[in-house]
């Protein structure tokens, strides 16, 4: 059940927080785009821009395209929360595995032998 998890959750997270940066950097450009270049270039008022991201016709890319000069494109920066939370999680594995301690015997079971020949046949 738990590799389960691992093997949904952690995906799913990584692409929650990819997309999460994507709409930050999105609404960023957009308050440096004019209106009238943002119409020009998707045919639509920005007042429709919920549905053209969802869409996937409004991209950071193609934001670029229609963003002053001089603007830092975004696109590098999409899975830096993504990668420190991995981050963070693998620091939490290995602080974990580090404390770690060997079993101690008193909880072993013990196995009885019986050496007896009646118990051989």
């Amino acid at each position: 059940s738990s590799g389960i998890n691992a093997e949904y959750g952690g995906p799913s997270a990584f692409l929650y927080l990819r997309s999460a940066s994507e709409k930050a950097a999105i609404t960023d450009l957009l308050s440096k785009v004019d209106a009238s270049s943002f119409e020009a270039k998707f045919g639509s008022p920005m007042s429709a821009v919920d549905s053209l991201i969802e869409a996937k016709t409004v991209t950071v890319a193609k934001l670029m395209e229609i963003v002053p000069p001089g603007t830092l494109d975004p696109t590098p920066f999409l899975y830096d929360s993504s990668f420190y939370t991995i981050a963070a999680a693998i620091g939490i594995g290995a602080v974990t595995h580090s404390m770690l301690k060997p079993v101690n015997p008193k909880w072993f079971e013990k196995v009885e032998e019986d050496t007896s020949k009646a118990a051989v046949k």
